[in-house]
């Protein structure tokens, strides 16, 4: 399945392992569901990334966040859009490795995205036929400015662009 990342495409480096046996995996993609035994098995050079459904609730994640290096939200479908609440909590929490969005987003949805804390977008191969890199590239940059606060460090956001020109201009904040 195809990666991109802000800049377009990219390799990925992660090995995806059905169940908990990641042997001598360097990085290591388990589901959910095995990513107890994952960690159990874990050596001390190997990452561990999860695949988690979009419908786990965050406090089920958490106790995990600090032995992860990878969180990929699954979307089972564009129009489900729990997994950007979901990235947006996995960041507000500290995590510093990767999230990923994986599943049947648009480009419309990569801004967005971004913005909410994925670095990374993971696509199903009709995804990617679709809607090929630079319709993706695009639409990244149709957004000049957005109402949540993003993870990029650019202040893009219209709230903070409003507040910080009435603060120029001398006008009170109401």
């Amino acid at each position: 399945m195809p990666l991109l990342d802000r800049n377009g495409s990219r390799d990925d480096r992660w090995t995806r392992s059905d169940g908990a046996a990641i042997g001598n995996i360097p990085a290591a993609l388990v589901p959910w569901e095995a990513l107890t035994e994952a960690l159990a098995a874990q050596t001390p050079d190997q990452e561990i990334g999860v695949i988690l459904p979009n419908s786990v609730p965050f406090a089920e994640l958490a106790p995990f966040l600090a032995r992860l290096a990878l969180v990929a939200i699954a979307f089972p479908a564009y129009s489900d859009g729990r997994g950007f609440s979901l990235a947006r909590q996995v960041r507000r929490a500290g995590f510093q490795g990767e999230v990923r969005a994986n599943g049947p987003l648009i480009a419309d949805q990569f801004a967005y995205a971004l913005s909410s804390g994925f670095d990374t977008i993971e696509l199903p191969e009709a995804s990617a036929a679709r809607q090929p890199v630079p319709q993706w590239l695009h639409a990244r940059e149709s957004f000049s400015a957005t109402y949540q606060r993003g993870y990029d460090g650019a202040e893009r956001n219209i709230l903070d662009r409003r507040k910080a020109a009435r603060a120029a201009s001398g006008i009170a904040a109401e």
